[in-house]
């Protein structure tokens, strides 16, 4: 018998749906990834997810997969307002498009997933499109969000690679388990992350983790392209670029939590 949820342990529970339909993307989540996704019975999560629905936090479509419902974009851009990476970071990002001639991006970690919150177009007419402003992904996915998966602690990035497993299956098939864990390595041994076309074919990335004075992950900045311009001789040069602008958004993090 399903009993009902109370307190805390309902709460919880909703919001471990809300991560999950976040990390979904654009293509939606269905009832069966929530259920393998979150360890929970299928009347239960169905329950919260009509509760989620009423709150306008997620919505159904025509298919009966989940999405992030109007009320969280409104939240979002409210949080958006105030002070913090954003602000840090917008120069930075805006200079590394100049510099690169390649779309400069900002990202942020929300639960299992990543949010793109600024994108910013190089001169270069050759672009990649894989990550727009706005748009979520598992996190791993993408060389910003692979950055911020390999910064955490083994066990939280342990529980997150558990929880997206049913949507990386689904929709990432190159990101096996084994070859997740592959990546992470390497970003960890680099210090930057490198997507070599595994989310899109011919679309590469390079990303690196922001940290706040304290240490806790602030978020992550990236560099997407095509395929032709992550020549392996200009690796370097992208990559000691990408470092200079994430030395200046975290000491700027830091000028800020001064004042």
């Amino acid at each position: 018998m399903d009993l009902p949820e109370t307190g805390t342990q309902s709460v919880d529970r909703a919001l471990l749906l809300l991560t999950l339909i976040g990390a979904s993307g654009d293509h939606g989540a269905t009832l069966a990834s929530l259920v393998a996704g979150s360890g929970l019975n299928k009347a239960t999560v169905r329950r919260l997810a009509l509760a989620l629905i009423r709150a306008g936090m997620a919505e159904q479509d025509a298919a009966s997969r989940y999405h992030l419902g109007v009320q969280v974009q409104v939240l979002g851009a409210q949080a958006a307002r105030r002070p913090g990476l954003m602000a840090a970071a917008r120069e930075s990002v805006m200079r590394l498009a100049q510099v690169t001639g390649d779309a400069a991006l900002l990202s942020v970690r929300r639960g299992a997933s990543s949010l793109c919150l600024m994108r910013e177009e190089g001169s270069h007419p050759l672009r990649s499109h894989a990550l727009v402003a706005g748009q979520t992904h598992p996190l791993g996915v993408g060389a910003g969000s692979l950055a911020m998966l390999a910064a955490l602690p083994d066990d939280e990035g342990a529980t997150i690679l558990r929880a997206i497993a049913p949507v990386l299956a689904e929709r990432f098939p190159a990101l096996t388990p084994d070859r997740m864990r592959d990546l992470i390595a390497r970003t960890r041994a680099d210090g930057v992350a490198l997507n070599p076309g595994l989310v899109i074919e011919g679309s590469w990335g390079l990303g690196i983790a922001l940290h706040h004075p304290d240490g806790r992950l602030a978020g992550a900045l990236s560099i997407a392209t095509v395929e032709a311009r992550m020549r392996p001789d200009r690796l370097p040069d992208l990559t000691r670029h990408l470092r200079a602008e994430a030395a200046q958004i975290e000491s700027r993090l830091s000028k800020d939590q001064q004042t």
